[in-house]
């Protein structure tokens, strides 16, 4: 092996991502479930739905409409249409199981995904090595720093963290559950789509094919099956060193 950077094909990278993602799905939905259980969660939205179906039966409307249903009212089903949300939200009951729904909502798919990356996106590459998740393992791919030496414990916290966890994951998340709750509008889908679209950019126009996480943490995904990985700097300085001196050896001049 020679020190050249042997980057992870697009095939493996896509294929072991599809993997890890199946595995910290299959996780964080375990964490939720549980933790679902401990909070009744399935209770308080029973409980909730029993108030959306009171004022929709009593007021003869669907609170769950898309915005072009909506846009086809005729001005009495809009009449009816405010008329119950006004009542709905005056009830102090309702707004309250409303309050107790959207936060746990938060609460449990956050903490199911956070331990489901904490298991599957960090303690286990810090296991296995070289920044290898399962999906990584299985197909040959590993992490490293972008001048070829081993990841640390602190880039895999950032890489894992503050990249694939709060701003490549979290964030498209809790849109998602703001559409869901009516909070959030056209606005959040722009917002993923400008996010998805600079993940594209990022992938192809850098030299290493970075996504956000690995500029964050300055890592790089590459062939393990090639790729010279260096233990630490000092190793990385010599070899090159040892490589310089071996080549002015050969040269003729």
């Amino acid at each position: 092996m020679i020190f050249d950077l042997q980057k992870a094909s697009t095939l493996k990278r896509i294929s072991a991502f599809i993997l890890d993602a199946i595995l910290v799905c299959i996780v964080a939905t375990g964490f939720a479930f549980v933790a679902s259980q401990i909070t009744d969660y399935d209770g308080h939205s029973e409980r909730l739905e029993a108030y959306y179906s009171e004022y929709e039966t009593k007021y003869g409307v669907k609170f769950r409409v898309t915005e072009e249903e909506r846009a086809a009212f005729s001005a009495e089903e809009e009449k009816k249409y405010k008329e119950a949300y006004e009542a709905l939200i005056a009830d102090e009951d309702a707004m309250r199981e409303y309050s107790v729904v959207f936060n746990l909502t938060l609460t449990i798919t956050s903490l199911g995904i956070l331990l489901a990356f904490l298991a599957m996106e960090f303690i286990v590459p810090l296991v296995l090595k070289n920044g290898q998740t399962v999906g990584k393992k299985v197909f040959g791919i590993g992490v490293m720093r972008t001048d070829g030496v081993k990841i640390s414990t602190v880039m895999l916290f950032v890489r894992t963290f503050l990249g694939k966890f709060t701003l490549e994951t979290m964030i498209p998340v809790l849109i998602i559950i703001m559409i869901f709750f009516n909070g959030i509008g056209i606005t959040g889908l722009i917002v993923l789509g400008a996010e998805l679209l600079l993940q594209i950019i990022l992938f192809s126009a850098t030299r290493t094919r970075s996504l956000i996480h690995d500029l964050l943490a300055g890592t790089v995904v590459v062939d393990m099956a090639s790729q010279m990985i260096f233990d630490s700097e000092d190793e990385m300085i010599a070899y090159r060193k040892r490589v310089s001196a071996e080549k002015a050896a050969r040269s003729p001049y």
